[in-house]
């Protein structure tokens, strides 16, 4: 896929129905969990600054959720390690038909390019080991493997962007 055709949107009230079905697939609920929880974190950090919220567009078809943050503005002691300008992503494709046709690895690695271009010192994301189908995804996207550790919401692999 070239990372040109992605484009991202910051979210809005108006993309709340679409993040709806979304997190109820089931492919995004078994990683995400509880849609309505998902959700309403998600308005939370909507006007919060500390965090960017996007909607991930394909030739203007909107399929997946991003977001991304400065690792030390939220509390994951996991990744406190890491040097302050490092941002964390998490997202996930709500469309499944877009699963597994390589956009995972196409926009992440258009994301975190773009993270790099506008100053972030590092990029990681942190799956479930048990996500292999995410785990290669960001793999083919540029991102290698660091570390598994425990974290307070179960075990997760650090997984570094390297361009």
């Amino acid at each position: 896929m070239l990372s040109e055709n992605y484009t991202f949107s910051p979210v809005t009230e108006a993309d709340f129905p679409t993040l709806t079905c979304w997190l109820q697939t089931p492919e995004v609920r078994r990683w995400w969990g509880d849609p309505d929880h998902e959700l309403s974190l998600i308005k939370e950090d909507l006007n919060d600054p500390r965090m960017a919220n996007l909607i991930v567009v394909f030739d203007d078809r909107p399929f997946a959720y991003a977001q991304h943050y400065e690792i030390h503005s939220w509390p994951h002691e996991h990744l406190s390690h890491l040097p302050r300008g490092t941002r964390a992503i998490d997202t996930f494709i709500g469309e499944p038909d877009m699963i597994g046709v390589g956009h995972g690895s196409g926009y992440l690695h258009a994301l975190a390019n773009q993270l790099l271009k506008d100053g972030a010192c590092g990029v990681v994301i942190d799956p479930d080991p048990q996500n292999v189908r995410a785990r290669r995804a960001y793999e083919k996207a540029g991102f290698i493997r660091k570390e598994e550790l425990q974290t307070s919401e179960g075990p997760a692999v650090v997984m570094h962007f390297v361009p």
